[in-house]
């Protein structure tokens, strides 16, 4: 009976954290979308981000950095700050998405939007109630992301179509599992957080903003991915 009892506790206690988790996810989305929206229909912002090769690529190349150091000192760094980057990363990433605005119709946006939302909460509610181990799947889902990101450098010179696309659908695959595998693990990693007896509020707290960084990141990518099948182009 005890044994049940605190089962049940553990899943009460997963699910308001996985809760945390998602809505951190989905604000970061708003962030990221309104960001874009707004400097796609702003000229002067175009000119100066979009058109500007030099801040662009600085841009995208600040997003790293955050992603990189957040992730590596997130036990040092304060909860507000982890916020904080985790925000100001998804607003710079909103910045340089905004040239989707520009080239796709907000139709299409949308469309394929609600496609990527479909599919991940499909993946994601399958990597929280399968009694699976996805590790697996996970392992495979990141050897490929390695060999799509190196495949995508090496197009960058081949300018090959056919390795376009083959990039293309591989890594609607990879995104797919790993959403998945994500979830699974930021489910299992508040498990065992929560049994070992350390939980406190500092550490939920900076555990829901790293899983909602990575559930994020599985979105974005996926949704970018899809929008090569579904954006309709401008004309």
């Amino acid at each position: 009976m005890n044994n049940h009892l605190i089962k049940d506790q553990i899943n009460v206690a997963q699910a308001n954290f996985m809760a945390k988790v998602y809505a951190w996810m989905a604000g970061a989305l708003c962030v990221t979308g309104i960001i874009a929206f707004v400097v796609a229909n702003t000229p002067e912002l175009v000119l100066a981000i979009v058109g500007n090769k030099l801040m662009f690529y600085g841009l995208i190349i600040c997003e790293i950095i955050l992603v990189v150091y957040l992730s590596s000192a997130i036990h040092k760094i304060s909860v507000p700050n982890a916020i904080a980057m985790f925000l100001l990363y998804a607003a710079i990433n909103g910045a340089t998405l905004s040239i989707i605005f520009l080239a796709y119709t907000l139709e299409s946006i949308a469309t394929t939007f609600f496609i990527t939302a479909t599919t991940f909460g499909a993946m994601s509610a399958y990597g929280y109630f399968t009694k699976k181990d996805l590790t697996s799947i996970g392992n495979l889902a990141i050897m490929g992301l390695i060999g799509i990101i190196i495949a995508s450098v090496v197009n960058m010179f081949l300018q090959s179509t056919m390795l376009y696309w083959i990039t293309t659908y591989i890594g609607v695959f990879v995104f797919i599992g790993l959403i998945a595998y994500d979830t699974q693990k930021i489910k299992n990693i508040y498990e065992g957080i929560y049994t070992s007896g350390e939980e406190t509020i500092e550490i939920e707290q900076k555990s829901a903003v790293m899983g909602a960084l990575s559930l994020y990141l599985d979105f974005i990518n996926l949704f970018l991915l899809l929008l090569r099948f579904f954006g309709g182009r401008k004309d």
